[in-house]
């Protein structure tokens, strides 16, 4: 039976309309008589009302009473001690119809008494209907038709329907209903209850339905609801929210114009255990070869169906001692066909192993009006509002949506790597497929889930075009973006968003990773066309994540550390690979004077590290940041996390600019002057050594010279002093003189046999590379302190022992490189 209580509002509104009304109450008298064998009973009674009012009573036979009741036959004169009586009391008027006796009184349902002779209360008209099982009741609306609204809902109006049945004594409520719906009939067996509760202020005089005797339809009851043209309508099992009776059956029919397609989608349910049977739901649908089609509760049900229908939901026998509670909430959505429903796309998904597509309703604002459903459709009969495809097979979906803007679909592609063996050095192109691209719905996201054997690889991203991180300060306008962000258990970690047209050539994180493409607006394929990503398995290092930046002119650069909103991780360390173009420089500025960091163990160290030189300066990053400075090589910013005290994150924006490198004027004249020094001092040293070994000559014995063939030995514009000598006569000509020939003596051991010199090979340059970025200091160590490289030789050589042999490389081929002897007099012997 539905509530006699309706509402504030519509109290509120009876108040305004008493004046215009039959005012009664005070010392008014009524009367009210009810005619013999008209099975009627009224009964006056308080009301729940949640206003606060002052106390009334209602007076008959000089008594003062708080209830009324007034039999069939009976006459009964009576009257209120307060004129507002509706705020006080209700009224309820039953007639009880006995159909297994008589026959029964059915056609048009009248209000007895009339409205008009009632006084001005809340008015609640029951009808109890009882009658065989094997005979069928058939309640009738006229117009409007019935909507069925959920427990505690309340109707506009206030007029509201309540129906119910009997399972032998057991009452089973059908539902509650309002008007302006599509429920035109309600079929019942074995008996109805119809309750219709009308306000105080409601002038109706009508009931609005009629009964009709119809055979029996073995089952607990059947709703009919017709659809004149697009519409909605929600309907719930018996007893809802409360149990399905046990192994019952309930039918809705549905009438549907034939230019229509209708789809059903469940809103909520719950399932019983069952001893015996399953419960199921099953359809008639009109063209099926299967009918009834039969679905558990948990699947996708039918959709894009042409014309009437069938739905009915099947209980059945619930275990004794944990019965549960089966329960149906569902909606059925008719509208027009779009040109969409009638193409259908393949996605072929039979080639992938771990990989999903969903497409789904993107969350829209509710609006009261009708709004058509979108749907998507599996082979053109499953439709629900959300579909998901699974891998290994090929899938054939369309549309029915009135606009497709409303969906849009996500994607995930897991790509693993098990032997680090084998993928060390592989390289995947993160392309989104074509069969999701071509789909007439915007592809929301696109996740690829790296993973890589824990400390044994890390990961590359590598872009087509460089890429920009998305700050405050540089917005990412682009059509899409990628975001990286950890995939470890356990670990929460965002590097951040990143979008087309930045200066970070390479993005390099340690271990698991999730990659997401996540779009913006439907131009972006174009964009996406012109900017590929790729990822490479790549030697395992510590850091969490390393950025290799390469600014440029046109514009700043900022950086800051992943995590921005909940700051950097505790012991996380986290580089930027930065270069500096020749000729120019890079001024490296923190956007804030203090990080706020406060560590509760360990410390939290910045490094800043020249490539060139190797030169490291070391801040504490709990105290004042370092002030904006130039650089003008390559240089490594290292960050390194402490754990920190909470609510005191570490959070770092750094900012990279570019300007032309300039040289001071007085740096010039001083290299200026220094060369031209140095310049002097070799002159000096040349000249030295060119006396000093002039003096040596001369004490020497004879000079050895070579004798090259290739240079003209005749004096210019004289004649040949040999004529007769034969050109090809190579007797005279000596390449060169071998030094054993000359020092042969001195390369005999004490045997005289002569010593081999030994021959050293070359031996490429090991040192360190600049490709890893700086290590961070011990956690004992203070700061801010400079640390500097030790002296080492210049890598342009490899430095030699003196217990390394050598030996001297002679010309071939005839030719040589070893100049003439000047000629000087014979030098003295004897040294």
């Amino acid at each position: 039976m539905a509530s006699l209580n309706c509402g504030v509002t519509l109290t509120l509104l009876g108040v305004l309309l008493l004046g215009a009304t039959r005012p009664r109450g005070g010392a008014e008298a009524l009367e009210l008589s009810l005619p013999h064998g008209s099975g009627i009973t009224v009964l006056i009674k308080p009301g729940a009302f949640t206003l606060p009012v002052k106390s009334c009573h209602m007076i008959t036979s000089r008594k003062y009473v708080t209830t009324l009741s007034i039999k069939s036959g009976e006459r009964k004169d009576f009257s209120f001690t307060c004129p507002n009586p509706q705020h006080h009391f209700v009224m309820e008027i039953q007639k009880n119809i006995d159909c297994m006796s008589g026959l029964c009184p059915f056609g048009e349902v009248e209000l007895q008494p009339p409205t008009s002779v009632l006084p001005t209360l809340n008015r609640t008209f029951i009808w109890d209907v009882h009658a065989h099982k094997s005979i069928g009741l058939e309640l009738q609306f006229s117009m409007p038709r019935l909507r069925q609204v959920g427990p505690g809902d309340s109707c506009p109006d206030g007029v509201t329907h309540s129906i119910s049945g009997h399972i032998d004594a057991t009452e089973v409520v059908i539902g509650t209903f309002c008007s302006n719906g599509t429920v035109s009939r309600i079929k019942m067996q074995e008996g109805v209850k119809m309750a219709l509760h009308l306000p105080w202020f409601h002038s109706r005089n009508v009931s609005g339905f009629s009964i009709a005797n119809r055979s029996s339809i073995k089952r607990l009851c059947i709703i009919e609801s017709v659809f004149e043209g697009e519409g909605s309508a929600t309907l719930m099992s018996a007893n809802y929210p409360g149990g399905f009776p046990e192994d019952e059956l309930m039918t809705w029919q549905f009438v549907v114009p034939a230019h229509l397609r209708a789809s059903v989608s469940f809103l909520h349910f719950n399932v019983s255990n069952c001893e015996k049977k399953e419960e199921r739901v099953e359809y008639y649908i009109p063209g099926s070869t299967t009918n009834p089609e039969v679905f558990k509760l948990s699947d996708k049900q039918p959709g894009n169906m042409a014309g009437n229908f069938n739905l009915s939901l099947q209980g059945c026998d619930q275990d004794a001692q944990n019965p549960g509670i089966l329960r149906l909430q569902f909606q059925v959505l008719v509208q027009r066909p779009q040109n969409e429903s009638t193409i259908t796309y393949v996605v072929d998904l039979s080639n992938e192993r771990a990989m999903s597509l969903t497409i789904e309703q993107r969350p829209l604002k509710q609006s009261r009006r009708f709004v058509p459903g979108c749907f998507v459709c599996l082979e053109s009969r499953t439709c629900s509002t959300n579909l998901t495809l699974t891998p290994g097979s090929k899938h054939k979906i369309s549309f029915l949506c009135d606009d497709l803007t409303r969906l849009w679909t996500r994607a995930e592609k897991t790509i693993g790597c098990t032997d680090h063996r084998y993928c060390h050095g592989k390289s995947y192109s993160l392309q989104v497929p074509r069969d999701i691209l071509q789909l007439p719905v915007q592809l929301r996201d696109f996740s690829w889930k790296l993973l890589v054997p824990k400390d044994r690889l890390s990961l590359a991203l590598v872009p087509a075009q460089k890429l920009q991180q998305h700050t405050q300060e540089r917005v990412c306008n682009a059509s899409f973006s990628y975001l990286v962000a950890s995939a470890s258990p356990g670990q929460d970690l965002y590097f951040g968003a990143f979008c087309a047209g930045g200066s970070i050539e390479q993005i390099q994180v340690k271990q698991n990773v999730t990659v997401t493409l996540r779009t913006y607006a439907p131009g972006f394929q174009q964009e996406l066309s012109r900017q590929g990503l790729t990822v490479s398995f790549v030697p395992y290092f510590k850091e969490e994540g390393i950025f290799t930046v390469t600014p440029d002119m046109k514009s700043k650069v900022y950086l800051r550390t992943p995590n921005w909103e909940q700051g950097l991780p505790s012991l996380t360390s986290v580089s930027w690979n930065i270069s500096v173009p020749r000729n120019q420089k890079a001024c490296l500025t923190f956007m804030t004077e203090r990080t706020g960091l406060v560590c509760q163990t360990g410390r939290a160290y910045m490094i800043i590290q020249e490539q060139r030189t190797k030169a490291e300066e070391v801040f504490s990053l709990e105290e004042v940041l370092p002030k904006p400075s130039f650089r003008h090589h390559n240089f490594w910013v290292n960050i390194s996390n402490c754990s920190p005290v909470s609510g005191k994150q570490l959070d770092l924006l750094l900012q990279v600019s570019l300007a032309p490198r300039t040289t001071d004027l007085t740096v010039v004249l001083i290299a200026v002057v220094g060369g031209g020094a140095l310049l002097l001092f070799a002159l000096g040293l040349i000249i030295c050594f060119v006396k000093k070994n002039r003096k040596k000559k001369k004490n020497k014995g004879p000079p050895v010279g070579v004798y090259n063939g290739n240079v003209n030995t005749q004096i210019p514009m004289q004649p040949k002093m040999f004529p007769k000598v034969p050109k090809d006569n190579d007797a005279h000509v000596y390449a060169v003189i071998e030094d054993t020939m000359v020092y042969g003596h001195l390369l005999q051991d004490s045997n005289g046999s002569y010593i081999q010199p030994e021959v050293d090979t070359y031996r490429p340059f090991q040192g360190p590379t600049e490709d890893c970025p700086p290590s961070p200091p011990l956690p004992c160590s203070r700061a801010p302190t400079a640390k500097w490289p030790t002296e080492e030789p210049s890598s342009g050589f490899s430095p030699e022992s003196e217990s390394e042999p050598y030996t001297f490389s002679h010309p071939s081929n005839g030719k040589t490189d070893i100049p003439l002897l000047d000629a000087h007099k014979p030098a003295e012997t004897g040294e």
